[in-house]
């Protein structure tokens, strides 16, 4: 798996969990750590996909 593609994958993972988050935030739930992890993780993915494009190139 290139760097690409694992920021891809990151960064879909971080949009599930915000928008579960989110969810599990407004209905009876612990949406917190979701709704803290998600832009976390999209923020992960997009770091591991700009450093990966700019080493591939």
């Amino acid at each position: 798996m290139n760097h690409s593609s694992m920021g891809v994958v990151l960064m879909s993972a971080g949009a599930v969990a915000t928008v579960a988050g989110a969810l599990m935030h407004v209905l009876p739930g612990p949406g917190l750590p979701l709704l803290v992890a998600g832009p976390v993780l999209l923020a992960a993915g997009a770091a591991v996909r700009i450093v990966g494009g700019r080493a591939d190139r």
